[in-house]
């Protein structure tokens, strides 16, 4: 059989990109005042005083930015976020205001108070800014009567970075019509105390800087992310900044996962997250593997709101409905999407490190096939796909928290050797089907400090920044509990000094506390021998680990990967039965020596 193009990550020290400092787009929940005495409005369309988006044909019935400027609806609606639409972000539903092109759409925020309704572990806004990127603080009131405050900046809506759009658009209005500009809407999200019911979110204040006039903030939806009760993520992947640089149509995709924990129900979480357009699956099915692409029984079909074909507007998520389905603990699953019509730019996880199957294209749907799967290709990739979440006895999801390492680059293909795999497999022996399930959220090449990204196809695989993937990588898992953080190496292989990745692990571990999480950070591995690294960056290093070690209660804990690896003769390098022969990734069996140094204690 032919083979697909494997999309495989560089090495991470061939991975440059400009250092940037940290920085928080929503600062965590802190407990504060009351909010002061004012209207409440019942829901944020009764607040709308702005117009934001008009027509091509009208572009002068809405003004955004106070210049004449605004988003183009034909535009919006083509990417799937048309008037009404309903949007999952993050795992929040957001819906766009179900207004006609010109007529007021969004708050411009100035404390205004806004009723809410349910509840949730997070309150995500759907937002931009205009003359600049605008930030304000605002306070959310809980029915018990107390409050809390948060911190909110919405990028620039055309200057601003990708790493947290929800969705870009090619054209703004003008007051003479569309031009070439991309422009974005914004989510973003502020924790809450899940286990308190929201009455009301007073929206943030923008203050202006040095006496120049203030950005405005544009509130388009708000929306709580549900707390997904009794479910665990028994398998995750990142999606990365790659987008599938292929032309499919009427194809079939057979993936492998490798569970975690087991369940008796499930359900996937399709993603088209930094997709450039609506991405529609006709059909999913899920069933466990046999060998190959062959499953050990008819693979059972997924539904999204009792329906087979399911849409993803660009930028968005989806769900599908809870299946009763034995998922096995520690074992391989087959998902298979049936794509119709054609699909360009798919978002993916580029370093799968197994064997994925494809059909030709033109073909019918063979989602449901058995051993009969008409394989026409390999790949190694994950595509559309990004978690598998189950329901059973497992008690709280550890996500991963990396980069090639946590990943598994070097190891084994078809293996599951990654250091996550491995102590899911140490979970399972001390607590068997009680024990937690792990998220692997590696991202090869990926930096705590510096987005590899720009949010367009072919632009790389080194994904968004830690600090700003917190949100669709960690927080929305469900049932997370404790995340486990190795991130820095490429960082200080970009010659990042140890003071700004130890103020970005610092910013991790601050919006994982707000989340009210268990935060765990591993030393880095040494790099003795690796081409990239010289003493400036082993000093750097060094200056991290020593933090780490000693990080003055920063962290919950700490797990010293550097000390389970490295060759006591030479602390600057790897042993040579855990090295794959680059200096810098570990093969399988140092893999399986870092899962061994975690304190699984230190997990609860």
């Amino acid at each position: 059989m032919k083979r697909f193009l494997p999309a495989i990550a560089l090495p991470v020290a061939a991975l440059a990109a400009v250092l940037a400092p940290p920085a928080a787009a929503a600062g965590p929940a802190i407990a504060g005042p009351p909010p002061a005495s004012a209207p409440q409005y019942p829901d944020l369309a009764a607040a709308y005083d702005n117009a934001g988006i008009s027509s091509a044909a009208d572009p002068t019935a809405a003004d955004l930015d106070g210049l004449g400027n605004s988003f183009v609806a034909e535009d919006l609606a083509a990417a799937g976020w048309g008037p009404g639409a309903a949007v999952t972000v993050d795992g929040t539903e957001l819906a766009m205001p179900r207004r006609a092109p010109g007529r007021p759409d969004n708050v411009v925020a100035d404390g205004q108070r806004i009723a809410l309704h349910g509840a949730g572990s997070a309150l995500t806004f759907l937002v931009t800014g205009t003359a600049a990127d605008a930030t304000g603080s605002g306070t959310v009131r809980y029915a018990d009567g107390g409050s809390q405050s948060y911190r909110l900046t919405a990028p620039d809506w055309y200057s601003g970075p990708s790493d947290l759009l929800a969705v870009r658009t090619a054209r703004r209005d003008t007051p003479a019509g569309p031009t070439a500009l991309d422009v974005k809407l914004y989510a973003v999200s502020v924790p809450l105390d899940a286990r308190r019911r929201p009455v009301s979110v007073t929206l943030p204040t923008v203050a202006a800087a040095d006496g120049a006039a203030a950005p405005a903030l544009h509130v388009f939806a708000l929306g709580l992310r549900k707390v997904p009760a009794g479910w665990t993520a028994t398998w995750s992947t990142a999606v990365d900044d790659s987008l599938a640089p292929y032309v499919w149509t009427d194809r079939t995709l057979r993936m492998v996962e490798h569970t975690s924990v087991g369940g008796d129900r499930v359900r996937i979480r399709l993603d088209n997250s930094f997709g450039p357009a609506p991405l529609t699956v006709g059909h999913a099915t899920i069933a466990v593997r046999a060998s190959g692409a062959a499953p050990a029984a008819t693979p059972a079909t997924l539904t999204f709101g009792g329906r087979q074909q399911v849409t993803m507007p660009a930028g968005g998520q989806a769900y599908s409905d809870p299946l009763p389905f034995a998922v096995p603990a520690d074992s391989d699953l087959l998902v298979s999407v049936f794509l119709p019509g054609t699909v360009q730019f798919a978002p993916m996880h580029s370093l799968g490190l197994q064997d994925m199957y494809s059909t030709a294209d033109n073909g019918t749907d063979h989602a449901a096939d058995g051993a009969g799967f008409p394989v026409n290709n390999l790949f190694r990739f994950w595509t559309v796909l990004s978690g598998i979440e189950v329901t059973g006895p497992a008690h709280g999801t550890v996500v991963a928290l990396g980069d090639s390492i946590t990943d598994g680059y070097a190891s084994t293909v078809g293996g599951n050797q990654r250091w996550p795999n491995y102590l899911a497999q140490r979970l399972l022996a001390q607590d068997g089907p009680k024990a937690p399930a792990v998220a692997d959220e590696g991202i090869s090449g990926n930096k705590v400090l510096t987005d590899a990204f720009t949010g367009l196809p072919d632009t790389g695989t080194a994904g968004v920044k830690a600090t700003a993937r917190l949100d669709r990588d960690v927080f929305a898992q469900a049932g997370v509990r404790t995340v486990v953080v190795l991130e820095g190496i490429n960082d200080v292989d970009a010659n990042a000094t140890a003071a700004d990745v130890i103020a970005g692990l610092k910013q991790i571990a601050a919006a994982a506390h707000a989340h009210g999480l268990r935060v765990v950070a591993g030393t880095l591995t040494p790099t003795g021998g690796c081409s990239c690294t010289n003493p400036a960056r082993a000093a750097a290093r060094d200056a991290i680990n020593a933090f780490v070690r000693d990080n003055g209660g920063v962290f919950d804990a700490w797990v010293d990967f550097d000390a389970a690896v490295r060759d006591p003769a030479d602390p600057q390098t790897m042993l040579p039965r855990y090295d794959s022969g680059d200096h810098l990734h570990p093969n399988g069996a140092g893999y399986r020596a870092m899962a061994d140094a975690i304190d699984l204690a230190a997990l609860r």
